[in-house]
């Protein structure tokens, strides 16, 4: 199989969808007609590629883990999108979303954030570009990501801190789309998952694709071909499903590893937020449940509806991870290997750590999503 073409109605098997208000709806048709146009033009691609390269740092390698794999029994393999300018996988789809607001004649982005990431990236792509940029962030994740706030107003973007809710990542989402709503005729948002109303979760994935074609090339090479088991972090699940999107018509298993406080695939139910529907955490009542983790990355009550599908067709599992775990891998793949994982994939790095025993003997590939120097602060408050 092949991750395929939703088609008009934007769905996944049972998921995905367009729920929004009737003045969004002209909005993602307009978006899902300019992105197929984009997608189908060459020139689009060019310019894309050319930044990808030049500006990104792309190709990102594929590292061996000599000292880790040794002492896990595993061979661990990393895809270092932490090596891509402003520090994660992010970059990919935000170069792409601002090369075709600019196209679409947009002036202006709009973004959620919750580890910051994805924050930076869209007022990286907005310097570059020369847009005005606004980023929604929840207040709670500002005061655990001050580093990439500042990173965020130095780049000339205007940081708004989400007060309601969790006060965390779902409720940044919230006020980024209020403010699309009220703002369209100028505005791009640039949603920084495979969530969200069609066409984002099609488009997000695609623009992210480029890691799986990436790491399927050159597992090829190193290995002949594609390793025993693809395991990504997931919570929206943007990085997960574009490594997966490399592999998923192999043999290799695809895992995608959420946190123990959030799990959707694991622990909800279907359910509509934020404009499609997937697998949701909800309470009796069927209100959206709070999802909690270490990371402010992974802190979301759902996950995107293509992973959704991929689970209920059984060609993806998803496991989850403790926090103490997730402190646990962080420290280990510092300590073998000199390299500083930011905490959402050393999730991943923490289910295999976990595993080991089941994984013995096996070669795993793990999508290295971020480099951890935003965490570095709460780490060093948790490990003193």
């Amino acid at each position: 199989m092949a991750l395929a073409d939703p088609g008009p109605s934007g769905r996944f098997g049972d998921f995905g969808g367009r729920f929004v208000p009737e003045t969004l709806v002209p909005a993602c048709q307009d978006l899902e007609k300019a992105f197929r146009a984009a997608w189908g033009d060459p020139e689009f691609h060019s310019e894309l590629d050319r930044l990808l390269h030049d500006y990104a740092g792309r190709p990102s390698p594929l590292s061996d883990c000599d000292r880790l794999s040794e002492e896990l029994g595993v061979r661990v393999l990393l895809k270092r999108e932490d090596l891509n300018h402003t520090g994660s996988h992010k970059i990919n789809n935000v170069l792409g979303q601002a090369l075709l607001a600019r196209r679409m004649g947009k002036k202006r982005l709009v973004a959620e954030t919750g580890a910051g990431q994805h924050g930076v990236a869209s007022a990286t792509a907005a310097a570059l570009m020369g847009m005005e940029c606004v980023v929604y962030m929840g207040e709670v994740d500002i005061a655990r990501q001050a580093l990439n706030v500042f990173r965020m107003q130095l780049l000339g973007a205007e940081v708004r801190p989400a007060m309601s809710g969790s006060r965390t990542l779902k409720d940044a989402i919230n006020e980024a789309m209020r403010d699309w709503v009220a703002t369209v005729e100028t505005t791009h948002y640039c949603l920084g998952s495979v969530m969200g109303p069609h066409p984002y979760p099609w488009m997000v994935r695609e623009f992210h694709s480029v890691i799986g074609t990436e790491a399927r090339a050159q597992c090829d090479e190193r290995l002949g071909g594609p390793p025993d088991i693809v395991t990504a972090c997931v919570g929206g699940g943007s990085n997960a499903i574009g490594i997966f999107s490399g592999f998923v018509d192999t043999d290799a298993d695809l895992v995608g590893v959420e946190p123990a406080g959030g799990a959707a695939v694991g622990r909800g139910v279907p359910g509509v937020v934020h404009g499609s529907k997937s697998f949701l955490l909800q309470d009796e009542w069927g209100q959206v449940s709070e999802a909690t983790s270490i990371s402010a990355g992974l802190d979301y009550p759902g996950v995107g509806p293509e992973h959704s599908h991929l689970a209920t067709i059984g060609r993806a599992r998803y496991e989850s991870v403790t926090d103490a775990e997730v402190v646990e891998a962080f420290s280990l793949l510092s300590r073998t290997e000199g390299i500083i994982p930011a905490l959402e994939p050393a999730h991943a790095l923490a289910w295999v750590s976990r595993d080991r025993a089941e994984l013995a003997g096996k070669t795993v590939l793990i999508n290295m999503s971020g480099r951890g120097d935003k965490d570095v602060a709460e780490m060093m408050e948790i490990l003193g």
